[in-house]
């Protein structure tokens, strides 16, 4: 009987070492790819046996009841995080149990330019190849009401940054985190302006950012721009900035702004009508809403190119008269 014991003791060891060996080598031994490196995406919501059908499907030879066994002994099974993942030739089922419980999701970036209308906006978002593309054949009234937004015009609503996303988010997710970030900037510059600013609200001051935008891409001349545009509101004179009349003249401007244009009514018009147009006309940068909102101490009304980035300020227009002579005979502005 004792013998008899002995053995059976002796034999349960052996198992319980083969077991655990066994285990060990499921455990540390390198998953089978189709390819040396997969990509594939595990869904929100989805449990770890459903993860592991996924991983199966985008080419890793891994046994879903053997991984989730691993997760369940592991107590990971509730712990793995959505997203995009990535993983290459000699990761092994507990390595990769860890990158999905650690959330080691692939990520991509997408960059939105200052000055970008929100067409170009939504063309790089359509040509980007890592984006799930919800919004295409959404007009841009209903994409603003799947992001939650209660404006009805998109245009300038929108934060220019390079945004870092998991592949295959939604295009949807991506507006509408650069929606809440400039709706964040916004609020705070507001928050915080110059007083005695002739703006009724934070949008037109939003509208007054993206046309110092697309006036002037030097940040040392923002605020002076600003501030010509606030002492003409200030006066009662006509903003006559040039890109307004650009963007109400749409897709049928061909790069050259004639005088034709100049005359010709339209509700982005600053030469024919006064005030500020009725949108933003671009996505304007920080440095935009900056200067908007804190516009230089200055007397100037009118401003030049002088060919090199910079502009030449004037108070009167005698003064800017002399400038055009200097800097772009035939100029305006």
């Amino acid at each position: 009987m004792l013998k008899f014991i002995r053995n059976f003791v002796l034999l349960a060891v052996f198992v319980s070492v083969a077991l655990g060996g066994a285990c060990a080598w499921v455990l540390l031994s390198p998953i089978g790819l189709k390819n040396p490196q997969i990509d594939f995406h595990i869904a929100p919501g989805s449990s770890l046996r459903s993860a592991a059908g996924q991983i199966s499907e985008a080419g890793a030879e891994i046994s879903p009841w053997l991984f989730v066994a691993l997760g369940k002994a592991l107590r990971a099974e509730a712990s793995i995080k959505a997203g995009s993942y990535e993983i290459a030739r000699g990761i092994t089922p507990l390595q990769l149990l860890r990158k999905l419980t650690r959330g080691d999701v692939t990520q991509t970036e997408i960059v939105f330019i200052e000055g970008w209308t929100f067409r170009q906006m939504r063309e790089r978002l359509d040509a980007h190849p890592d984006i799930g593309h919800d919004s295409r054949g959404l007009s841009d009234a209903e994409i603003l009401r799947r992001i939650g937004a209660p404006e009805t015009r998109a245009e300038g609503l929108f934060f220019p940054d390079t945004y870092l996303f998991s592949k295959r988010s939604s295009d949807l997710d991506l507006l509408a985190r650069a929606y809440r970030a400039m709706q964040n900037h916004l609020a705070r510059e507001w928050a915080a302006r110059a007083p005695g600013l002739p703006y009724r609200d934070p949008y037109q001051a939003l509208t007054m950012a993206s046309i110092v935008e697309k006036e002037t891409g030097r940040d040392q001349d923002r605020p002076l721009v600003a501030a010509v545009f606030v002492n003409r509101m200030r006066q009662g004179m006509l903003l006559q900035t040039d890109p307004t009349v650009i963007y109400g003249v749409g897709e049928k401007f061909d790069g050259n702004l004639r005088k034709i244009d100049l005359l010709t009514d339209t509700p982005y018009n600053t030469y024919t009508r006064g005030g500020l147009p009725p949108t933003p006309i671009a996505m304007p940068g920080l440095a935009s809403l900056q200067s908007a909102l804190h516009p230089a101490a200055s007397e100037a009304v009118y401003f030049v190119a002088r060919g090199d980035g910079s502009s030449h300020f004037s108070r009167t227009l005698d003064e800017h008269n002399q400038a055009v002579q200097r800097y772009q005979k035939g100029g305006k502005r």
